[in-house]
C-alpha cells in the first residue's frame, strides 16, 4: 500500500488529503481567507493523528505545482518539500490546472458529451488566466499558458465542440464567452482528493521530483506591489 499525503494550496482552497493507491482516507479544507499558512501544518497534524501515523509511515508527499497564487504556491511547495527531506520520502508533484479538470469530472460524474472539452481556468490579472484544455480522456489540446480571454478565445474549438469553463478565472470570463457551445460550472476548486487520484499514478509510474532543486510552476513571474497609503518619502 501507498500512503500519500496530498496537498493543493495554489488557490484560494487550502486542501489537504491522505490517501491510500489512490483512495482518499481523510481529507481537510477550507476557503478561509489568507488561511494557507496556518491551516496547512494543522491540517497535516490532524490528518496523520486522525489514522494513527507519523510522517515516516508515509511513502510520499505530492503537491499541486501550479499556476497559481504565488504565496499560495511558494506555502504548500515549502511545507511538501520539508516533509519529503524530513521523512525521506519522494516528492510528487501535479499542475494545478490537470487537478482541477480532475475535480470537474470528478462533479460531473460522467454527465457530459463524450466529445466534450475542458478548459480549467485559475485567476491571473484583469481578464488574464491561467489556462488550458482538454478533452473528455485528458488528452492535452492546447498547452498551459497565461492568455488574455476576449469573445474569440476558443471560437475554433467552440464552433465544433461543447466546452466546460471552471475555475477562479471562470467567473470573469462568463460575460465575453458568450458562444452558444460555452458551458460554465460554478464552484469547481484543485481539491487535494482529486490530486490524489493523479499523484499515485504518478507514484506507481516512479515519477518523482528532484528535492533539491524543485520550485514551483508559477508560469509568470511575481509582480510585487506596494499599498499607497502608509508610504513617507
Amino acid at each position: 500500500m501507498a500512503f500519500i499525503l496530498n496537498i493543493e494550496t495554489a488557490t484560494a482552497l487550502c486542501s489537504v488529503a491522505l490517501s491510500v493507491d489512490g483512495n482518499v482516507i481523510a481529507l481537510r479544507e477550507t476557503l478561509e481567507e489568507k488561511s494557507h499558512a496556518s491551516m496547512l501544518t494543522a491540517f497535516v497534524e490532524e490528518l496523520l493523528k486522525e489514522k494513527n501515523l507519523s510522517i515516516s509511515d508515509l511513502d510520499a508527499v505530492a503537491v499541486g505545482k501550479g499556476p497559481g497564487s504565488y504565496t499560495g504556491l511558494r506555502i504548500g511547495v515549502s511545507a511538501a518539500k520539508g516533509l519529503c527531506y524530513g521523512a525521506n520520502i519522494g516528492l510528487i508533484a501535479v499542475n494545478t490546472l490537470t487537478v482541477l479538470f480532475q475535480s470537474a469530472l470528478l462533479s460531473l460524474k460522467g454527465d457530459f458529451k463524450k466529445d466534450a472539452l475542458f478548459c480549467p481556468m485559475i485567476d491571473a490579472r484583469r481578464m488574464e488566466v491561467f489556462t488550458c484544455l482538454y478533452n473528455s480522456s485528458a488528452n492535452e489540446l492546447e498547452p498551459v499558458t497565461a492568455k488574455i480571454v476576449d469573445g474569440d478565445s476558443f471560437r475554433i474549438w467552440l464552433d465544433q465542440n461543447e466546452i466546460y469553463f471552471f475555475g477562479s478565472g471562470m467567473e470573469k470570463c462568463r460575460t465575453v464567452l458568450t458562444h452558444k457551445n460555452a458551458h460554465f460550472i460554478d464552484r469547481i476548486f484543485p481539491h487535494a482528493n482529486a490530486l490524489a487520484q493523479l499523484a499515485d499514478l504518478k507514484y506507481s509510474n516512479n515519477e518523482f521530483e528532484d528535492l533539491a532543486y524543485f520550485e514551483p510552476f508559477y508560469l509568470k513571474d511575481f509582480i510585487a506591489t506596494v499599498p499607497k497609503k502608509g508610504i513617507h518619502f
